[in-house]
Parts: C-alpha cells; structure tokens; sequence
C-alpha cells in the first residue's frame, strides 16, 4: 500500500490539474508537451481494491477530478458486483452462438474454461446462461471436471459457490459431478483418467493417466462449444511462436497452439488468454474469436461512464444544486442503466464484427486499403498488430481468403481512434445538432436534469465524439469512414454529418429495431443480408449528400430538406413507379417474406432500393419548383422508357473483385443517376406548361426524336449480348450522356 501511495503521488505530481477551468501546471516541473489534466486510475487485478485510496490522494492534492480519479470505489461501479467485464464478453459469446444458429440463453451448450467461480470474470460469465454445462475448468490450484453435467444443477451449484465470501473448486458438492468427474490438485504427480473424462475431453487412446499440465493442456483443447478465458495468463499461442514469444513462462508447460483448440469458439473474459497470432490460427481453421481488447471492453467502458458521470455531478455539487450524499444515492440508482448503456456497446460492436466477417473476402481489398491508409498516416505498425503484409494479402486474395475476425477486430479499434481524434480536431464541440447526443451517452435521470450542465463539461467534446464513433463504427464496420473521406475528401464532421442526416432521412433506426427483434426467428444468413444492404444504402446517402450539398452541412437542414419527400415517395411507392419495376419491388418483397420476415418489414427494406433515388428526384423538384410526386412519376417514367432499370440492374451484375473494379461499378452506377436526374429536370422544364406525365415525355420524345432513336438502336445491340462486358455497359452510359 505504501508503494502504491508513492507510485500515485508520483504521477500527481507531474500531471497538470484544473483550476476553475484553468490549467495549472505542476510546480518545479518542465514540460515538453501540451496541457493534460486528464488522468485517472482504473482498477486492475491487484489494486482493485486500492480505489479509495487512490481517489482519497486525488483529493489531498486538490486534483480537479475528485473522486473520479480512480473508479470502483466506495461510491463507484464495482465492476464484480456488476458482472460488467463478463456481461460485455458475453455478448460476443451470444453473437457467436447466434452465427452457428444457436441460442446460448435457451439451448444446452458445452465449455470449457480457466478460472474459478470467485472470479469476478470467470465467476459472472459462468452464471450468465442457465444452460452452460461446464465440463472442465481450471486455476492456479484445481482441475475440475464434470464429463457430463446436468446444466441446471450445475448452474445452481456454481450460483452458490459465488455467492460464498471466497471459494475454490474444493467447495464444488462432488455429489453433484457427473460419473468419472471430480476435482483434482494440480500438485499431483499424476491425475488418474477414466473412460469417462477421456470421452468428455476427446483423449485418444486409453490413455490411464497424465500430468497436470498434460491435462489442462486437454481441457483447452475439448471438442466443445465454448472455451471461456476468465482467468490469468496465456494459453493459447501459434504454431509459429515459441513459448518465449508469448512471454508467460510459468504457463510453457500446458500452452497449446490456436490450430489445436477444437472448441467452436473463444469468449475472452480475461485478457491476454491468447496471443494475437494465436487467435488468428484458431481462427483461420474455422473458429469464432475475437480480441481480448473487444470481448472484455464493457469494464474499461463503465469506468469512463462513472468518470465522466463524476465529473458532471461533482460539479452539480459543488454549485450547491446537489449533496455529496445526494449524488452518491443517485449513481447507485443509476448502476442498472449505465450498465445496459455500456453492453449496447459489446453489442453493437461484436454485431458489427459478424457483419464485416461474413464477407471478409470479398472486402479484403477494402481492408487492404484502409491499412495502407493508417500506416501511411503514422497511425498503425502491422508488425506490432500482426497485420499481413502486402504480399500476404495478395496470397490470401488469390485463395479467395479475407483477413479473420481478430484482424479485422484490430482494424475496427484502429477506425475507431482514427475518427473520434479527427472529431476532435474538427471541433465538433461546435455542432449543436451533434453535441445534443451527448444526453444519450449519459443515463436518463442525467439528462432530463442536468441537460444544461452537460453542455458545460469538461470533456463534452471528447465524449461525444468518442459516442458518434461508436454508433457509427458498430453500424457500418472499420473501413467506412475512410472510404468515404478518400472518395469525397470530406471532413471527418462532414461524413458525420451527412450519415447522421441518412439515417433519419430513410428511418434507419426503426428498421434496425425491427430487424433486432427477429432473431433467431429468421436465418442469421438472411438477417445480416438484409443489414449489409442498409449499409450500402447508408454509404451511398452519404455520399450523395457529401457530394450534392453545397452549403454549409447541417445535419438538421438535411434532414428537413430530404425527409419528407422521402416519406412521400415511400407512401405511394406502388403509385409511382412502373410496371416493371412494381414487379421488381414485388419481387424482392416475396423473396424476403418467404425468409420469415414479416411481409410489411420486407416491404420497408425492399423500397429502400427506389427511396435512395428519392435524393435526386427532391433536388429536382426544388430545383423545378414541383411536387414531389409529380417528379417521381416523370423519373421512373423516363427510367422506363430508356431501359435504365434493365441498365442499373445490369451494372449490380458486374463482378467487383476488387478495390478498382468496385469504384468503377459505383462510378456507372453514379453516370446513370445523375443522367437520369439531368434529364428529368430537362423534361420538366422544356416542357414546364405540361402537367401530365405521358404527354410530357411524349412532347420529349417528339422533340428528341432522332438522338433516341439512335440510343434506342445502340441498347438494342448490346442487349442481345448473352454476356455484358464493362464496356458494353460505358458504352450504353454514354448513348444515355447524349441525350442531355
């Protein structure tokens, strides 16, 4: 305790601090780098129970954050009894479940784990599903095998040892272990094993006994569903890596190689369970796992919550609205909801990552580009983070192989940090229409009292940039915000901006929760489907909008503009549009409904591939001074009469094997609707005395007659082709450029 006052009272001394929102240097000492007041102590294995006395030297050098200084104290979020580091693991857990179809929370699953139940890790992970039969597990002192649990019971059992004030595999009631099960001493010589624990832990052969270690070694390598890490130490490293690479001598003896687990997934609970290439190797044979850094981020998550929570209130009391007291009460009555906030966070982001995972390889040169991009920015060593080099991506490419889900875990981290510091920088501070999620970072009881006291925060800018990163990293995956930066050289504020506005303008958020609500109702497969198609239509808003807004972005003023034309398109989609393309609508619209999604939320998504044209057709009745409807009619008119749906879906056909080839399909893509924006807004205005839709295009044509006969006798050669070719199709674009 001694050393750990010194080590604090060191680090104070030489941090700035906050006076009256002034920083104040430390005295008698040089700096050679910009204000920081900001520092805090989070509790970790060792000093978990150091908090007070951390936060109690905070407040004797008048340090501005009080007893946020160190979170987990007396009047903090004990992470133990929140379960709050297993809870967020276990959403990783439960996504993975839900890819191999499972529902972890309803089905009998089978794991394996390191730790014990007075754990606070292995402990909470090990009570968060009723149907956990936990064959074996093990800590610095036991082995415990159950070759074939009953969940219930053992679930039961597992409640009471954690609710003992310390317990060990030894209180385990050996009545309840399953025949050949029972608890071993790691200090034996040998551990005598039976047909029973032989089948249980897949040991070939028979096999009548094996070392401890020898033993543990077979228990991370079970034929189970899970393995779940809530231990310390490493145990699983690559084929490639030496026992000194890993770097945790006392564990040489037991570590085995990720391309030996034969477990179906890896929940990282603790950290450091598995080196990097270790995760990589399991993963690259078939299993599911992601980063300790992802899996276990709920506990590290809760302590910037109660921080920034502490700040805001510390300041609230020192203003005299509130009491010490009354503030304590008030972050207990909150423990439930900052916890929900926090999970949504594991959520989104494992979701996020199962996403990008399913088409891994057909994105690989997305990826490659985005790694180019943060090296080239100084941002990322692929050494250090294990990245493939250029050479191996090629490799992977010509194998039809994508990074794995570790990798892309640490590209998504990479996204993370890259946008929220450009936020930063940007000022987004300066956003009101961004800086008012800052009430949807914090709990409701916050927000409906203290709006005005968190526009006055110290760290509001950074903690809203950091909570519009997240929402849009676990929405749209790591190499969305670089793409479109690349592609538009558009602000990180303005991409935010402009996918802010998409969002609300196609009501985005509504069919999110919708489409939430069907697992395990409808195929995994189809669900995440469906949700990459709402990301392609999110980029391709965003790009529209970024690429079409001349003034000044505001996210409100987008939204204003679009949203209502949107939802008139919406409401009379069968109205609007013609024949062939009701059919297609209907179409699409049957082929979700026979998935098992309901028939009006299949009619929803499927109009979202004619709702994106509503962008050009808005611009064009602003720009004509029409309705909306009245445009819609003339646009798919006009679409119809120049064959462009059989066009654009013609160029959705087009192989897009890589980075170059998926620009130059997104560039026709674009020719055709700004062609076909052009040329509605000519209709329109050439023929502005005209009301009527047929005779407008009628009076067109008439006018046009010979430039769409020769466009109309160029599309009929290229149609008669059995295979289009890109240049079939630019030829095609360009017959249509000469219509303008």
């Amino acid at each position: 305790m001694r050393c750990y006052t010194t080590f604090i009272s060191g680090l104070l001394d030489i941090t700035d601090n906050l006076v009256q929102n002034e920083v104040v240097p430390p005295i008698s000492v040089q700096r050679y780098d910009e204000d920081d007041p900001y520092l805090v102590v989070a509790a970790d294995k060792g000093t978990a129970t150091f908090s007070d006395l951390a936060n109690s030297i905070s407040e004797k050098y008048g340090f501005w954050l009080g007893d946020a200084f160190a979170s987990g104290g007396s009047n903090g979020y004990d992470h133990k009894k929140m379960g709050i580091t297993a809870r967020g693991a276990w959403e990783s857990v439960k996504r993975q479940f839900k890819e191999i179809g499972i529902d972890c929370q309803t089905t009998d699953f089978t794991a394996v784990g390191v730790g014990d139940m007075a754990g606070d890790v292995f402990g909470n992970g090990m009570l968060l599903s009723k149907h956990i039969r936990l064959v074996a597990a093990f800590n610095h002192m036991h082995i415990f095998i159950d070759p074939t649990p009953d969940s219930a019971t053992s679930f039961e059992e597992r409640q009471r040892m954690f609710n003992l004030p310390r317990s060990s595999w030894e209180d385990y009631n050996k009545e309840l272990i399953s025949k050949g099960g029972g608890i071993f001493n790691r200090s034996a010589k040998s551990i005598p094993l039976n047909m029973d624990i032989r089948k249980a832990l897949g040991i070939e052969g028979n096999v009548k006994s094996l070392a401890p270690t020898d033993l543990i070694s077979a228990i991370l390598k079970a034929p189970v569903d899970l393995l779940w890490n809530g231990g310390i130490g490493t145990y699983v490293k690559s084929e490639s890596e030496s026992h000194a690479d890993v770097g945790d001598s006392g564990n040489n003896s037991l570590r085995v190689n990720g391309n030996e687990l034969r477990c179906k997934m890896v929940g990282e609970g603790g950290n450091l369970g598995l080196t990097q290439k270790g995760r990589i190797e399991f993963a690259q044979a078939g299993g599911l796992v992601s980063t300790d850094a992802i899996d276990n981020s709920a506990g590290v998550d809760s302590s910037d919550h109660e921080v920034n929570i502490k700040i805001l209130l510390n300041r609230v009391v020192e203003n005299g609205d509130m009491t010490e007291k009354q503030r304590n009460k008030l972050l207990a009555e909150m423990t439930d909801e900052v916890g929900k906030l926090v999970l949504n966070h594991n959520l989104g982001q494992s979701h996020a990552l199962s996403l990008v995972n399913s088409q891994a390889a057909e994105r690989l040169a997305d990826h490659w580009r985005l790694i180019v991009s943060l090296v080239r920015d100084g941002r990322l060593n692929r050494e250090i983070e294990f990245l493939p080099t250029d050479a191996q991506i090629k490799k992977r490419m010509s194998k039809g192989n994508g990074l794995t889900r570790p990798e892309i875990s640490v590209l998504l981290a990479y996204s993370k940090i890259k946008l929220s510091e450009q936020l930063v920088a940007d000022g987004i501070g300066e956003d009101a229409d961004l800086m008012d999620q800052i009430q949807t970072y914090f709990p409701t009881q916050l927000a409906k009292k203290f709006t005005k006291d968190m526009a006055t925060h110290p760290l509001a800018q950074e903690i809203v940039a950091g909570h519009v990163t997240n929402n849009i990293g676990n929405r749209m995956g790591p190499t969305f915000s670089t793409y479109v930066q690349e592609e538009t050289s558009a602000s990180a504020l303005n991409l935010v901006r402009a996918y802010s506005a998409a969002e609300e303008i196609f009501g985005i958020p509504a069919l999110w929760s919708a489409i939430n609500e069907l697992d395990f109702k409808v195929e995994n497969s189809v669900l995440n489907k469906v949700l990459i198609r709402i990301q392609s239509l999110l980029e391709r808003a965003t790009l529209w909008l970024l690429r079409n807004t001349r003034e000044v972005l505001s996210i409100q003023k987008l939204i204003e503009a679009y949203k209502p034309g949107v939802e008139v398109i919406g409401k009379n989609i069968q109205a609007i549009l013609t024949q062939p393309s009701q059919e297609h609508l209907s179409a699409l619209s049957s082929k979700l409904s026979d998935t098992g999604i309901p028939s009006e939320l299949s009619d929803k998504i499927s109009a979202l591939h004619y709702l994106f044209y509503g962008l050009d057709i808005i611009r064009v009745a602003s720009n004509t001074e029409k309705d909306v409807m009245d445009v819609s009619q003339t646009y798919f008119a006009l679409e119809m009469d120049l064959d462009l749906h059989w066009l654009r879906h013609s160029v959705s056909e087009l192989t897009a094997n890589d980075m170059w080839q998926r620009k130059a399909k997104a560039g026709l893509g674009d020719e055709i609707d700004n062609s076909l924006r052009t040329l509605t807004q000519e209709v329109i205005q050439s023929n502005s005395d005209i009301n009527n839709v047929e005779q407008r295009l009628s009076q067109w044509n008439e006018l046009n007659a010979d430039s769409i006969h020769h466009y109309q006798a160029t599309f009929g050669e290229i149609k008669t082709e059995s295979e289009l070719t890109l240049a079939m199709i630019s030829v095609a674009i360009r017959e249509l450029r000469n219509l303008i």
